[in-house]
């Protein structure tokens, strides 16, 4: 990947305040894609001991406009609407998502996201995301 547009995608998370104080992390961009972890803490938890949906639903979208950013070239995207579908509570001590762009025009990008909660070995599916992004001027 062109080092200008992993800069590029790199920038949007680091100025994204909220997902700095969630602690939500970049690990890796590509062609279309990029994925993200969080190291989950005693605050990211709702009542009844599990990620709260608000902090997997921000890391989904996040990541997936970062994968939508990666294949938009020079110019910037904003979500404009998202579906999130939660398959199972998340009780893990880690998190990792996986962003991919499933079509990319000049001025709509249309990109998905899972997010996953790893203990020890296991990974599982705990949510999966859609999205529409506009390709900002």
């Amino acid at each position: 990947m062109d080092d200008a547009i992993a800069a590029q995608v790199r920038s949007i998370f680091d100025k994204a305040n909220f997902l700095q104080h969630l602690g939500i992390q970049l690990t890796a961009t590509g062609e279309g894609a990029c994925e993200t972890t969080l190291t989950v803490e005693d605050r990211h938890l709702q009542q009844h001991g599990f990620v709260h949906a608000g902090v997997i639903a921000t890391m989904a979208d996040h990541t997936a406009g970062g994968a939508a950013r990666a294949a938009s070239g020079e110019r910037d995207v904003i979500t404009i609407e998202f579906k999130i579908n939660f398959l199972r509570p998340a009780s893990a001590r880690k998190l990792t998502c996986r962003g991919k762009v499933l079509r990319a025009g000049k001025t709509v990008i249309v990109a998905e996201s899972e997010v996953f909660a790893i203990n020890d070995s296991e990974s599982k599916l705990i949510a999966k995301l859609t999205e529409t992004l506009a390709v900002l001027d």
